[in-house]
């Protein structure tokens, strides 16, 4: 049967169902030609359609009568000239960059390369091999959806908790979630899920990549996949492994009942994206979209056009000074937020995208087209600020409106409690908001996303567990992974049951989540680190899609969660430890006693010299909870209770003495990592100026008791 084809329209790009038939749009500024690619789903048959409209190098066609479900890809015909960038194989099946939903996975076969593997020209010899039995399809969509007025919480910075997790990992060994969702979005929707990421207090799930990606061919070799995500093929669809909802637009639906579902429970969702790169890899890897629509507009090349510029460790980068690929990003972000209805976005090596040419420019034109969007600048934009290049380390050098991973907090609190040798001054500053990466830049504490542990890296149970990584699972001979990770294993390495090393071990935890949830700025916890999760020492378990990164909830520490839960909510309760503003260091009007002061045990304030040693181990901190400078969300005065804040990193105990009496004239313990200890309200009381107990490594906070 012939197909009845209209000119149709080169916007919006991707397919556009429109109640009567479908809009198809691809650019391809190099193509000579174009034919679209229909198959049936049952038997999988291809009928192509020549497109023949092209209007500022998009190629466009409607087709009438055409339903959500239909399967599609592209074929792209131009010069297969790798010397010249250009790598077309028509014989390729193409996915759409803009599809919003991809059935199938990709099957490593010899066909899914341009050239012909094996052949001693590499890849400037042709592939005549059909790639289309071995290449996930494009799935036009219906994208209504019932979203019951769904709103996003819209949750303040200085309010949010951030908790990273997996999708299947978070789920797939749960006992309480049915066996049949286990591993997908349904799951993370479950009321079990919900419950619990409420009574720990969490307002905001970062999930990891859910945008459709690849498992990598030399994993699949080793019986290793990808677990991580971090191979992105489709920036617009939600990834098929994690439905259960079919792979015909059913993953789409699905996706948007878990952002609802976690709505209606007052939490946002965010998501790890990957625009930095693509799932094709080097010059050597294999065509199934980008480099087959247009290698040389998509991809940063070098001089020597036939390579890739790497900056992410992938073998590509995608070119974000091109204007299409550029607005492929912001339309991916943009149908995110408007039609997924996500919160926010954490960006993966973030300064691969300020790239201008070779050197990180923090005003570049990704920067500036954000910064002026009215959708996505209103989102909470959140940058892991370096790549693998040259001048990649970026952290705090971002734009106003960015927040940013701060890997400095992370590696001054690891040296902190590891007994490291380390300034005070950095300490001082990297609780206080790093006020010297992010204040003279007009930004507030909220830009840095404090965090001790990330998906990639230790676990908290491993961070006290281990000194050195170990990988072997991983079948690279223990050479991947970080190897200064700044981790102590207080005495023995890997698992023990010597009493003394667990006890430490388990209050070494308690004191990196204290520190972590008591900093100004906004934490991020890694999930399961709350119950105890090892990885048995493996950090870059990005393969490990099994046991070793599943969270093994039939062995949670049941302890550590019930101190994480009451340490956030304390945090959330009080104001003082969320701060909107910077500390002034000064006296507040009417009082001599400033919005917060540093102490040494001998209840002295600190002095320059004290802030120079690097040597010192142990300080107090009063925060003036009656100097907040801040307002309420109905304009009233926040004030809250002053507190004293004990920081002991020594292995033996210090008589502390409290500071004098305008600080405050008597005192409540109210939590005390030693004695595994959270209570706001009852506990043991100390007056100004006598001496307290302070047990090695171990954290102490004192609140101002305003009872006579």
């Amino acid at each position: 049967m012939k197909i009845i084809t209209y000119p149709g329209n080169p916007f919006p790009l991707g397919a556009t169902w429109d109640g009567k038939g479908v809009n198809f749009a691809l650019h391809s500024e190099n193509a000579t030609a174009v034919d679209l690619c229909l198959f049936d789903a049952k038997t999988g048959k291809e009928k192509r359609v020549r497109v023949k409209e092209m209007d500022n190098r998009i190629w466009h066609v409607y087709i009438p009568k055409l339903r959500p479900g239909q399967l599609y890809g592209y074929r792209v015909y131009g010069p297969y000239e790798p010397q010249n960038g250009h790598r077309f194989n028509p014989n390729k099946l193409l996915i759409d960059p803009y599809a919003k939903a991809l059935s199938g996975r990709v099957e490593w076969h010899n066909a899914i390369f341009g050239y012909e593997v094996g052949h001693p020209d590499e890849d400037f010899s042709f592939s005549e091999e059909d790639s289309a039995p071995y290449v996930p399809k494009s799935v036009v969509i219906d994208p209504r959806f019932n979203w019951e007025h769904d709103q996003s919480p819209k949750i303040p910075y200085h309010q949010t908790i951030i908790y990273e997790t997996h999708v299947k990992g978070f789920t797939q060994l749960h006992p309480e979630i049915p066996e049949e969702i286990r591993g997908t979005y349904s799951a993370i929707a479950h009321p079990v899920t919900i419950q619990y990421l409420k009574k720990l207090g969490i307002t905001a799930i970062e999930l990891m990549p859910v945008h459709h990606f690849v498992n990598d061919g030399f994993l699949r070799a080793k019986g290793l996949s990808n677990y991580w995500g971090y191979n992105t093929i489709g920036f617009f669809a939600p990834d098929i492994k994690y439905s259960k909802s079919g792979n015909f637009g059913g993953q789409v639906r699905e996706f948007k009942t878990m952002v609802k579902e976690l709505h209606k429970a007052g939490m946002e969702v965010i998501l790890d994206v990957v625009y930095n790169h693509t799932a094709e890899g080097n010059h050597l890897g294999p065509t199934l979209s980008f480099r087959g629509i247009d290698n040389a507009s998509y991809y940063r090349l070098a001089e020597d056009k036939r390579f890739c510029f790497d900056y992410t460790g992938t073998g590509n980068t995608l070119n974000a000074m091109m204007p299409p690929v550029l607005r492929l990003i912001m339309d991916s972000l943009r149908y995110w937020i408007l039609e997924m209805h996500v919160d926010g976005f954490r960006f993966d090596l973030a300064s691969t995208l300020a790239r201008e040419l070779h050197e990180v420019d923090r005003l570049g034109s990704f920067f500036d087209i954000i910064h002026q969007d009215p959708v996505i600048s209103q989102a909470k934009l959140i940058a892991e600020p370096w790549d693998i290049g040259e001048g990649g380390y970026q952290v705090g050098n971002f734009p106003p409106g960015w927040a940013e991973w701060n890997g400095k907090y992370r590696d001054c609190m690891r040296d902190y409690w590891r007994g490291a040798e380390s300034m005070l001054s950095e300490f001082a500053e990297r609780f206080t908001g790093s006020p010297d990466l992010y204040k003279n830049d007009y930004r507030r504490p909220t830009a840095s996303i404090n965090f001790i542990t990330a998906h990639d890296g230790f676990t908290l149970h491993d961070l006290v567990s281990y000194n050195e990584k170990h990988n072997e699972a991983n079948g690279e001979n223990n050479n991947d992974g970080e190897t200064h990770n700044r981790s102590w294993n207080c005495g023995v390495e890997g698992p023990s049951d010597d009493e003394n090393i667990m006890a430490l071990r388990n209050r070494q935890k308690r004191n990196f989540l204290t520190t972590l949830l008591l900093s100004q700025g906004v934490p991020m916890l890694v999930a399961g680190d709350e119950l105890g999760r090892t990885q048995h020492g493996n950090n870059n378990a990005y393969c490990q899609d099994n046991e070793i990164s599943w969270i093994n909830w039939e062995k949670a520490d049941q302890d550590l969660l019930g101190y994480t839960q009451k340490l956030i909510h304390f945090q959330k309760a009080h104001p003082v430890f969320c701060r909107r503003r910077w500390f002034k260091g000064q006296p507040i009007k009417g009082s001599e006693v400033e919005d917060i002061a540093w102490f040494l045990p001998e209840g002295f304030q600190m002095t320059e010299q004290n802030w120079r040693q690097d040597f010192a181990k142990s300080l107090g901190v009063f925060l003036n909870g009656k100097a907040l400078r801040a307002e309420g969300p109905q304009g009233e005065h926040l004030v809250d209770n002053n507190f004293y804040i004990i920081f002991n990193a020594y292995d033996g105990e210090l008589p502390y003495v409290l500071p004098r009496e305008e600080f405050g004239s008597r005192w409540i313990k109210v939590i005390d990592t030693y004695e595994n200890y959270i209570d706001d309200e009852s506990g043991e009381y100390f007056s100004a100026g006598e001496p307290i107990t302070v047990h090695g490594r171990s954290v102490v906070v004192l609140k101002e008791s305003v009872e006579s």
